[in-house]
């Protein structure tokens, strides 16, 4: 059991600003190669700017511990669901490092680039292949970005056809967040479907919402309750039947790779998460890349550019090129590159058997935790899951433990805390998603932290109530910290 340990504080006799010596220098310039330039006015000019006076191996060290204190997936397991923070093979990074790839100037002629677009062209071919979904575009650069420009194309769609009427969005109450928000920026009305008792989409639920109106249905699959939905062709087939268009969240493509074609299983638009299920690097905002994949009929909207190969002069050829109705640009130049050649690498490398394993290996972890863990913890929906796991701590809130303590503890045992109170609907909700990259021994480890924690819900509560005790800093007021962010170091406040 970890108990309490007097915390070595971040903000301790180490700091830069306390080990100033005047005059001490960490760099020296070198003398100006231009001309000097006056400073702006006085009442411009800062004159209680306070910089620490230090030598550059007190600079180096400083930062270099403060770097040691980060925690990422190259250190330890990072169980957050829905987010898939597995590790990322590093001959990806050495592959988008390559001076040919790294080095290209976003604005060199087509003639300059031709290695760059065909990777891009069959990038696109193989995003289609594994959905299914044949028209591709590299464009958005995040997944969240991605939904956006697929609710444009069914707009688009539904426009192009003169059924401007359609302005209904149907979207499961277990859904991520940004699906309503996409929807509602795109110009439709959200309307709410419910999960049965099953935690599947509620099938009567959703026939009494179909009319003349709808323009289609956001869906999950799995769904973030790691749930398969095992109505999905029957939902599908409801929808279009009424006109509407089904866009798939390929967030959790990771239980789903070589497993199923979303094409067929009747999804018109999908996007992908490169930077989740493609094995790119993120967290902190980025870096992301989201695809986004259509049936043949709507590829003709799809944001701009795509990567096009034409034949000329008995050569092939690679090109951007912008579809005949797409819905425009998403940024300034052709996408996320780098993320992209990480995804085209870890493709090529794992080829067809290896995608299929990383599903499998993904979806038999997280089945491994629920069977270990569900005696301690109560589970949401007590069925298989698929590549995650949503734990309720239910149980130990009636002893007076909440599911924030437990992970808020969770950090005191080594490990980041899994996803909290989500999905919404599940009360005191721990979402773990172990990812395919993960070994058996960090897996039952995770699950011993997880038992042990139980174990001091009942011995000693408070223990985990006032968690984490090893960490630099103890716990936070987060809606605090959220709305009143306190960003500026003064001397002599720690």
């Amino acid at each position: 059991m970890i108990q309490r340990k007097e915390r070595p504080h971040l903000l301790d006799r180490r700091l830069l600003m306390d080990r100033s010596v005047p005059g001490r220098r960490g760099v020296r310039l070198p003398p100006l190669d231009v001309p000097e330039q006056r400073l702006p006015p006085e009442e411009l000019l800062r004159g209680d700017l306070d910089l620490p006076e230090v030598s550059q191996p007190e600079v180096v060290r400083y930062f270099t511990r403060l770097s040691q204190l980060n925690y990422s997936v190259d250190t330890n397991f990072y169980p957050l669901g829905s987010c898939t923070m597995k590790y990322n093979p590093k001959v990806n990074d050495e592959v988008a490092s390559l001076a040919g790839l790294a080095w290209l100037h976003p604005h060199a002629p087509g003639p300059c680039s031709q290695g760059a677009l065909k990777l891009l062209y069959r990038l696109q071919g193989f995003l289609g292949e594994v959905t299914g979904l044949p028209g591709v575009s590299l464009a958005p650069m995040a997944g969240a970005q991605a939904e956006l420009a697929g609710i444009l194309v069914i707009r688009a769609y539904h426009r192009s056809r003169g059924e401007q009427p359609r302005r209904t969005m149907l979207i499961p109450d277990s859904a991520h967040g940004t699906n309503p928000a996409s929807a509602t920026m795109g110009g439709f009305q959200v309307v709410g479907i419910p999960s049965d008792s099953q935690g599947n989409l509620d099938l009567e639920a959703l026939k009494g919402k179909l009319g003349g109106d709808l323009a289609g249905i956001m869906v999950t699959l799995p769904s973030t309750l790691g749930l398969f939905e095992p109505h999905i062709l029957e939902l599908c087939r409801l929808v279009h039947q009424s006109g509407g268009l089904v866009y798939g969240d390929g967030a959790n493509m990771n239980a789903l790779l070589g497993q199923a074609n979303l094409g067929d299983l009747g999804f018109d638009v999908v996007h992908l998460n490169l930077h989740k299920t493609f094995s790119t690097p993120h967290g902190g905002g980025g870096p992301g890349a989201g695809p986004l994949c259509v049936r043949e009929g709507l590829a003709a909207f799809l944001p701009a550019p795509v990567a096009q190969r034409v034949q000329g002069n008995g050569a092939e050829e690679y090109r951007l090129v912008r579809p005949e109705h797409s819905i425009g640009r998403l940024g300034a130049f052709h996408g996320n590159f780098g993320v992209l050649v990480r995804a085209y690498a870890y493709i090529r490398a794992l080829g067809g058997p290896g995608l299929r394993q990383v599903s499998q290996d993904a979806v038999l972890n997280a089945n491994y935790l629920l069977a270990r863990l569900k005696d301690r913890y109560e589970l949401a929906y007590d069925r298989v899951c698929m590549h995650e796991v949503v734990l309720s701590a239910r149980r130990q809130k009636r002893r007076g433990v909440r599911g924030l303590d437990i992970a808020k503890r969770l950090l005191d045992y080594g490990f980041h805390a899994p996803t909290m109170y989500f999905p919404l609907i599940v009360d005191e909700a721990l979402m773990v998603e172990p990812t395919e990259t993960e070994t058996k021994e960090t897996l039952d480890a995770f699950i011993a932290a997880l038992e042990a924690i139980d174990e001091e819900v009942s011995t000693d509560p408070d223990l985990v109530r006032t968690a984490p005790h090893s960490t630099p800093v103890g716990r936070l007021d987060e809606a605090r910290a959220a709305r009143q962010p306190d960003l500026r170091w003064r001397r002599g406040r720690t």
